[in-house]
């Protein structure tokens, strides 16, 4: 199913996110220097603070956890003058609720700074191995989410928070959307709405800004056959059973969808048998060898790079499962997740202006990462229409995995040079 976003997406680019890229190796002013001694006095807490995130347990399942984090973060913005709120979301949805903190000013440009409170894998996991910190959520995004943080805090520090237009979202469910999506991102749409550009901090790689993400959904294959004793398989009366139908399915799904540039597509669940259930963790399946199964089910996700992309994908599909063996039938569903993020010269504009921050602060050049190896994300809820950036957080790596990691050593780096950005596009 295709998302149905708000009207408001149709809304054009600021002009100001087209111009020309600022002029190279500008030196930093008196308040830029400023900006830079607040984040290094300061940058020495941040891993007691990460130590402290990552030790919440806060998978999405986990409301009450989710909440939680949410209001250790809102403490700290409420600190530095934004005016802290929980968005809960409804019962129905499954999901906790969403992290509001908005700043009120009438400087610059207005900035929308995008988290999320949520992980994959439980906490109360940290470790330290020297400038390596470990454990789930430490670079997605529970680092990333101390980088708005420690940013806003140099800006503060420094004097030059006041009257500026700053709005933070965290969601509690980045990693597994509540149903629907309109209501579930309805808080990120209104602040889209009141926002001029989007900046959004799912883990650093490298020195390279994300101009461009991947969407995704999730697709099920149910497949029936005839059942009775595995002697008659392959007969008329039997045909090819569900199993063999399933197989013909799958590798036709490799042959014609692995071409398309930049498009992945994960079988990851599949249960076959006489009978058999599925859902979005495991599955259950009964059977004998002696007998033909009659169930199959799929249950996987697909990446696109864009939404012309992704509809000529599910049309594959459907042409694929279509095309039945003998004795058997196929229905395959869809169901709405991130919408792609595509490449724009807006973009590429804010890319322009974090590289020039980077030089001027002399850690040298950002460049545009692939965004077919990146996954899909928050922001592409709000871009386009907003000029947006991703890739902005902690660097680090082993994300949805136990061995998950962050480089603290990045830290002041990145934190510098968000902090200018945040500066430089606020006034």
């Amino acid at each position: 199913m295709q998302i149905r976003l708000p009207l408001f997406l149709a809304l054009t680019v600021p002009s100001f996110f087209l111009s020309a890229a600022p002029a190279a190796h500008a030196a930093l002013t008196p308040d830029e220097q400023k900006i830079v001694a607040a984040v290094n006095a300061q940058v020495g807490t941040f891993a007691r603070d990460l130590e402290q995130h990552v030790q919440l347990d806060s998978t999405t399942e986990n409301l009450a956890g989710v909440r939680k984090l949410s209001d250790l973060y809102g403490a700290q913005l409420s600190a530095l003058g934004l005016t802290y709120r929980f968005a809960a979301l409804p019962a129905a949805t499954g999901r906790a609720g969403h992290l509001i903190a908005e700043h009120a000013g009438s400087r610059g440009q207005r900035v929308l700074l995008i988290g999320h409170l949520d992980t994959v894998l439980p906490g109360g996991n940290f470790r330290r191995d020297g400038d390596k910190a470990f454990g789930s959520g430490a670079s997605d995004i529970k680092g990333g989410n101390l980088v708005i943080v420690y940013a806003l805090r140099a800006l503060h520090t420094a004097g030059l928070l006041a009257d500026t237009r700053i709005i933070v979202v965290m969601t509690g469910d980045e990693e597994a959307v509540g149903r629907p999506v309109e209501t579930a991102r309805a808080e990120l749409f209104a602040a889209a709405q009141r926002s001029d550009v989007a900046l959004a901090f799912e883990g650093a790689i490298g020195k390279t800004g994300t101009v461009a993400r991947r969407g995704s959904a999730s697709w099920e294959v149910e497949v029936q056959g005839a059942t009775g004793h595995s002697s008659g398989i392959f007969s008329a009366a039997m045909g090819a059973g569900s199993v063999y139908e399933a197989a013909r399915i799958l590798s036709g799904f490799y042959a014609e969808l692995r071409p398309l540039d930049g498009l992945t597509l994960n079988p990851a669940l599949i249960v076959g048998g006489t009978e058999t259930t599925l859902d979005r963790t495991g599955g259950k399946t009964e059977g004998k060898t002696n007998i033909t199964a009659q169930s199959t089910r799929i249950r996987g996700d697909l990446r696109s790079t864009s939404a012309a992309q992704l509809a000529q994908a599910q049309a594959l599909m459907r042409a694929i499962v279509a095309k039945n063996l003998p004795r058997t039938s196929a229905t395959i569903t869809f169901s709405e997740g991130y919408p792609a993020m595509p490449d724009s010269p807006a973009n590429r504009a804010v890319l322009a202006q974090l590289d020039q921050a980077s030089r001027d602060l002399g850690f040298g050049a950002i460049t545009a990462y692939d965004p077919r190896s990146r996954g899909a994300g928050d922001i592409a809820f709000v871009s386009p229409p907003l000029p947006a950036l991703d890739g902005l957080g902690l660097r680090g790596g082993g994300a949805h995995a136990p061995g998950e990691w962050a480089d603290l050593a990045t830290a002041p780096e990145i934190i510098q040079r968000i902090a200018l950005l945040i500066y430089r596009l606020t006034r």
